[in-house]
């Protein structure tokens, strides 16, 4: 198992992840906090996707007493936009919704350029309005997200950063994120940028305000720096909720990456590609021969089908139910199983595409005005 920011391999052993990274498991007692605002419970939450927190409750009383708390994640232009991106987005966006928060996109468009040896700024930069335009039409609102780009953006951020970097040793950037001597200066001094979001409204507010992080549970060792350094400079600790990896179309193991087009699906694909991908590629929990499924059954639990429904897909929890117990038993099909989830893809790709046609007037709206 290997799991870092920019590198998820292997199969995850989710509770050993919980121990390394210290972070700690959702529970009913947060679960009934959070209804208690939002009514009811997002199914990431509730089918345990969304799973682990730090300082939830912190940020959670903060709210309670006064709304003091803002939103914050993220996307590093490296590629287009893929659905295992869209699972943690779709939960932030309904978090949005629910508590009525603002929410601070950063674009750090330097990010995997300094990381990827084969990555040029200029492709980044192209992947920077394509995504924009992507998350745009996932419907966030418009008075409440701002976008914030990292080289757009610097005589913002910069200032700030630098405040961060004071703070951070190249062995503390060693030990978190696996970084050595042949490392570029550049890829050693981001994580100062990343910090940034987690109290730049405090300073433009001039109030001492409380961040939650959504985010995938891969990226938590640079949030644990940016705990580390923020009380430090007189800013509270940014509190985060975090999620599961989605896997790849080809099986369980590692997540869902933009490189290898045959192992995801993105939101750019057309009806025939979904089909084709799923078909050929989306890992099966059947058995080998249809007399054989229906004798014995699938696995719904390793099947990527049915965890895509799990994940996002398929938010009605009866009719999850239905499926996984029809497909335990046999009753259901790989192939049935399969046709499920290409139709349910292809009708939230056939809604998005046509919002994200008139995501460009909307563009201006979004990043933020200094």
């Amino acid at each position: 198992m290997k799991v870092t920011p920019w590198e998820v391999e292997g199969s995850i052993d989710y509770d050993k992840l919980i121990k390394e990274f210290g972070v700690q498991r959702l529970d009913n007692k947060l679960f009934e906090r959070l209804k208690k605002h939002t009514k009811t419970l997002h199914p990431m939450l509730s089918r345990g996707i969304v799973f682990v927190h730090r300082d939830l409750d912190f940020a959670l009383k903060e709210y309670e007493s006064g709304k003091n708390l803002f939103l914050y994640t993220g996307r590093s232009p490296s590629g287009p936009i893929h659905i295992g991106h869209v699972f943690g987005w779709e939960f932030t966006r309904w978090l949005q919704e629910k508590l009525d928060l603002e929410l601070w996109f950063q674009f750090p468009d330097e990010e995997k350029f300094l990381f990827k040896e084969n990555l040029s700024y200029e492709t980044a930069q192209k992947y920077l309005k394509e995504n924009m335009l992507d998350i745009i039409a996932l419907g966030f609102n418009p008075k409440k997200t701002h976008f914030i780009i990292d080289t757009k953006h610097a005589s913002l951020m910069y200032s700030e950063a630098v405040k961060v970097a004071k703070k951070i040793t190249f062995s503390m950037v060693k030990s978190s994120f696996g970084l050595n001597d042949s490392t570029n200066i550049g890829a050693i001094f981001y994580t100062s940028m990343q910090a940034v979001p987690a109290f730049l409204p405090s300073i433009i507010n001039n109030k001492k305000l409380v961040c939650l992080i959504p985010h995938g549970v891969d990226q938590d060792p640079h949030f644990r720096l940016t705990r580390d350094i923020l009380p430090k400079l007189g800013y509270y600790k940014p509190a985060s909720i975090q999620w599961m990896m989605i896997p790849p179309l080809q099986g369980v193991q590692g997540k869902m990456q933009s490189h290898n087009s045959d192992a995801a699906i993105f939101l750019s694909d057309t009806p025939e590609q979904v089909k084709k991908k799923i078909n050929k590629y989306a890992f099966s929990g059947g058995q080998a021969t249809i007399e054989e499924h229906r004798k014995k059954g699938g696995n719904p639990e390793i099947d990527v089908s049915y965890q895509y429904l799990k994940a996002f897909f398929e938010p009605d929890n009866e009719k999850l139910k239905k499926i996984h117990d029809d497909y335990k038993s046999g009753k259901l099909l790989t192939g049935e199983l399969k046709q499920i989830l290409i139709d349910k893809i292809n009708k939230f790709l056939k809604e998005h595409q046509e919002r994200r046609r008139k995501a460009e007037k909307e563009l201006d709206k979004f990043i933020f005005k200094m």
